[in-house]
């Protein structure tokens, strides 16, 4: 994985640099002490993972994630901070980050953050493998699947259809309900820490991750639902995903007649996605 690097303190990158090329895969390709040549670098370099301090001087840490992801949407982030406020840290949430590193900087830490975006990433890469694989172009002669790997792509197809396999938190979706169909387990029946073995704040990260990507498919199929209120598809995943009261609200939400879109859960969602055959 290629890694760039943006923080004001010039230890912090050092250090950083170090943890993270004890990986023989990972190198650091480029730092910043500011957001000032971090839009020119990433112009002319291949970058998978950036990590950025949260309080910079000109824009902050959020802002320029916000730029880099309309410059390069694939790139995943990791925010730096020693900054302990859930408003802010909400906020870059929202802006697209994946996890935080506290400062000061641990080592185990900084490592357990890289390998978990690196293995979403990686997980994200072989989605879209799968759905190149499974999509359009000439159709070859239909291959023997075993059960598992008919309901991984019946899963990707419905993520496909809401239009979210490039969300973040669509590789979690997958191993969820992977999860969830070989053990022949609901939602509320998955033990998170034993099978992810991930404390629970590392629990909450992965679920906004997975929230940020069900809302994202809530919208598309609301919007769907907009232009053909009468296809099936879109009801049935409307009622079995969402609850269609929730598509409905949305709706309203988007045409401006409503405050507030539709509400989304994960047991719902979930429960509903492994119920698709």
């Amino acid at each position: 994985m290629n890694f760039y690097i943006v923080d004001d303190d010039p230890s912090v990158p050092m250090i950083l640099q170090q943890i993270i090329e004890k990986s023989m895969t990972n190198t650091v390709v480029g730092t910043a002490p500011d957001a000032n040549k971090v839009l020119t670098d990433l112009l002319h370099m291949d970058v998978n993972i950036m990590l950025v301090d949260l309080l910079m001087p000109g824009i902050s840490g959020i802002e320029l994630i916000k730029k880099v992801h309309q410059l390069k949407p694939a790139i995943r982030f990791i925010m730096i901070s020693q900054v302990k406020d859930s408003d802010l840290r909400a906020e870059a949430y929202e802006a697209g980050i994946e996890f935080f590193i506290d400062k000061p900087i641990n080592v185990i830490e900084v490592k357990t953050v890289v390998e978990k975006v690196s293995q979403n990433i990686q997980m994200t890469q072989k989605l879209e493998n799968i759905q190149s694989l499974v999509g359009g172009g000439a159709t070859p002669a239909p291959p023997q699947h075993d059960q598992q790997s008919v309901n991984r792509e019946t899963v990707l197809s419905i993520l496909r259809f809401l239009g979210i396999t490039s969300e973040a938190g669509s590789s979690d979706i997958l191993a969820i309900s992977q999860i969830m169909q070989e053990q022949n387990l609901s939602f509320r029946e998955i033990d998170f820490e034993a099978q992810y073995h991930i404390d629970d704040r590392e629990k909450k990260i992965m679920f906004q991750r997975i929230r940020r990507a069900i809302k994202t498919g809530l919208t598309n199929l609301a919007t769907l639902c907009m232009d053909d209120m009468g296809d099936e598809i879109v009801v049935e995943y409307a009622n079995t995903l969402y609850e269609y009261k929730n598509v409905r609200n949305e709706m309203l939400y988007l045409e401006g007649t409503r405050s507030t879109g539709g509400k989304t859960s994960l047991k719902h969602f979930f429960d509903g996605l492994v119920q698709e055959r």
